[in-house]
């Protein structure tokens, strides 16, 4: 699967693609993509974890035996836990989150979605998100658009969207900043 977007030509996306297509030749998209999340939801909240998948200390054998017990211990197999398995045994763990960034688009994209990471100061409203649902379908060209919600109370206030290789920053924290540097241009 050749192309020309960067994503595609690096590591994770020659191994995300890889994982794709067979998910997709066994007919286990939506479990496989299911278990990454998961797996990246665990790499989010637990340090220790991330610790492993980052770190070049551990040897190949260390990060397989430690990954295999996480994977058994939060109910992650088939597929997703052999590619995760794989990153692993090829010293290649530090890039599963791009590689798992990498799958999630690329099922988005055959379901017609696209993925926004949206990171807000406080955990929106339904009625909240709804708006941003809608607005951010209007500028994707009406395609459906499936919100990964961070929320980083550092932020202030306002959001930051990424789509794509776009990136909205309405933050007031951005917005204090900017502020700050004209006042010390004036004076």
């Amino acid at each position: 699967m050749a192309t020309d977007e960067p994503i595609m030509a690096s590591v994770a996306g020659r191994y995300a693609s890889a994982l794709f297509e067979l998910a997709e030749e066994e007919q286990q998209l939506e479990q496989v993509e299911q278990d990454l999340t998961d797996f990246q939801k665990l790499l989010d909240e637990n340090e220790d974890l991330r610790r492993l998948v980052r770190s070049p200390v551990f040897s190949s054998d260390e990060q397989l035996a430690a990954l295999t017990a996480v994977l058994q211990r939060v109910a992650i197999d088939g597929l997703a836990a052999n590619f995760l398995k794989l990153a692993a045994r090829n010293r290649r763990l530090f890039a599963v989150p791009d590689m798992i960034k990498a799958f999630r688009a690329m099922c988005a994209e055959a379901r017609g979605e696209v993925e926004a990471d949206v990171a807000s100061a406080f955990p929106l409203k339904d009625e909240q998100m709804k708006e941003l649902k809608d607005a951010l379908k209007a500028s994707a060209g009406g395609k459906e658009v499936r919100v990964n919600l961070k929320v980083d109370p550092a932020l202030l206030g306002g959001l930051v969207v990424k789509i794509g290789s776009r990136m909205v920053d309405s933050t007031l924290r951005t917005k204090l900043n900017s502020l700050k540097i004209r006042m010390k241009e004036v004076g």
